[in-house]
């Protein structure tokens, strides 16, 4: 290398040598002898020139110009390399990162809770008008329903059979789905069987719902792509108690109602497959999806049963990591886009322009279920233009907040507030559910860690409270039984204090 034999002192010999080798004897006014012959490769003088000549600073300068530039070209090197294994470095860890781990367990479970409440509680609500509107006194008729369903190829088990006890079999199902799911149980299968429940109510009348019907029938087909039961569920509380088990050298059997439950559902989509009600479409189309979840499902299990090494189960693992990261950024791409698209279309408005919008919603009787609040709200101008472009601009603004945490999280409250006043203001209760669920994805990790802890504290404090409520209830005594004997000399009942 171009300067491997630099002495770090600032010396120019590589020997260390300050003075010449060759012994010059002053010889008057003539100067100094020339160095003998044999001297020349001992000196820095080689050539004989004496110090302090044009030449020999020519000579030093070059030197050092050289060894400059020699290190100057090894920095480079050195800072080069620098850059590419800090790249490398950090390439590696963003690709461990993706396939070592599911990324937001948290969110991810805030999702599930989240939507599986909003359509469970949808459908309970619903429950004395659910046959005018997904059943068969609906508006929209079987044959129609039939007919959008042969050209579009969309899924819905209710084109299975045109009658009321299929249909409250139907709806009975999407209801103990998303039950099971906001429990967490299974996670696995019931996020399937969730986005079967949802599919199948509103496929069948596609003009029942809204912007929150919408946001839910998308987030229920993207929550199967994930693992949404890493925390917060049933799931990961038998695993811990397994775990736990284990490390105390207990006995854990084996898991029992996952085969039953993967083999009974194997048997129901195998009657419907063969009794042609799933349609086929491109390429399989909800044929292949279903088999395919299945068949995956079946797949890791026996990879944890009967695998005799850990490979297949962390190669299930990785794609599974790989999967649940993709369908996450999936969903908060989503949320951007529903609120950019709203913001932009706001935007191209008259009535968002001149900020007026807001007013006249809360003075339609449809959108005002207390009207005495409407009124009070609408009766400042000065309101409703803040409202009305501060609408605008947090929906157009936040997608590009997303990488500044406090701008961020700043809006994201902003947001939810205003969907919890358009619940209120505007009785759209499970339309800004919906959008909170959806919202909740870009919630911090500590806040929902901190939100949990509070959770889990509350309940501890419920069921102590229950507990001992239930410890020091009174038990009703027993009276002796009363013969003649004892009732002659029992005292009577004295009344006030005695004398």
């Amino acid at each position: 290398m171009s300067d491997l034999g630099h002495d770090p002192t600032g010396n120019p010999d590589p020997m260390g040598n300050h003075e010449p080798t060759g012994h010059h004897e002053p010889t008057g006014d003539h100067g100094p002898k020339p160095t003998p012959p044999g001297n020349h490769d001992r000196g820095p003088n080689p050539a004989g020139v004496p110090a302090g000549t044009p030449d020999h600073h020519t000579s030093t300068l070059s030197r050092d110009r050289t060894r400059t530039l020699g290190r100057e070209r090894l920095a480079g090197r050195i800072s080069r390399f620098d850059r590419s294994h800090r790249v490398d470095r950090t390439l590696a860890h963003a690709i461990t990162r993706v396939t070592g781990e599911a990324l937001g367990p948290y969110q991810s479970a805030v999702i599930r809770i989240g939507f599986a409440a909003t359509w469970l509680l949808f459908l309970l609500r619903e429950f004395p008008h659910r046959e005018e509107l997904y059943g068969p006194d609906g508006p929209w008729s079987w044959d129609l329903a039939q007919q959008l369903i042969a050209s579009n190829h969309a899924f819905t088990a209710l084109m299975w059979a045109d009658g009321q006890v299929w249909f409250g079999i139907v709806y009975a199902f999407a209801v103990l789905s998303s039950f099971l799911l906001m429990l967490g149980w299974r996670t696995r299968t019931m996020s399937v069987l969730f986005m079967v429940g949802v599919l199948s109510l509103q496929n069948r009348s596609i003009f029942m719902g809204d912007g929150g019907d919408n946001v839910i029938h998308l987030m229920a087909i993207y929550l199967v792509l994930t693992r949404c039961g890493q925390v917060w569920s049933l799931d990961e509380r038998r695993e811990r108690r397994a775990r736990d088990a284990r490390a105390r050298g207990a006995w854990v059997g084996p898991d029992r109602a996952g085969p039953i439950l993967w083999t009974v559902l194997g048997l129901v989509l195998a009657a419907a497959t063969l009794a042609g009600k799933i349609d086929g479409g491109f390429l399989g189309g909800w044929r292949t999806i279903y088999w395919g979840l299945w068949a995956l499902q079946g797949l890791w299990w026996l990879a944890g049963r009967y695998g005799r090494s850990v490979q297949p189960r962390i190669l299930l693992d990785v794609v599974a990591n790989l999967v649940h990261n993709a369908a996450l950024f999936v969903i908060m791409a989503e949320a951007c886009l529903i609120y950019a698209t709203a913001g932009w279309y706001k935007i191209q408005g008259t009535r968002w322009q001149d900020g007026t919008a807001v007013y006249y919603p809360l003075h339609l009787d449809y959108f005002s279920p207390w009207p005495a609040l409407s009124d009070l709200l609408s009766a400042s101008g000065t309101l409703m233009l803040l409202v009305t472009y501060g609408t605008v601009i947090v929906q157009v603004a936040f997608p590009f907040t997303l990488f500044n945490r406090r701008v961020k999280n700043v809006l994201l409250a902003a947001m939810i507030t205003e969907h919890a006043v358009i619940a209120v203001v505007l009785g759209l209760p499970f339309f800004s559910l919906a959008m909170i669920a959806a919202d909740a994805v870009f919630l911090p990790t500590s806040f929902l860690r901190r939100v949990g802890g509070w959770a889990a504290r509350a309940r501890g404090r419920l069921f102590s409270r229950l507990g001992r409520t239930l410890r020091t209830v009174p038990r009703p005594r027993k009276e002796p039984e009363r013969t003649p004997e004892t009732a002659e000399t029992a005292e009577p009942p004295h009344v006030g204090f005695t004398a």
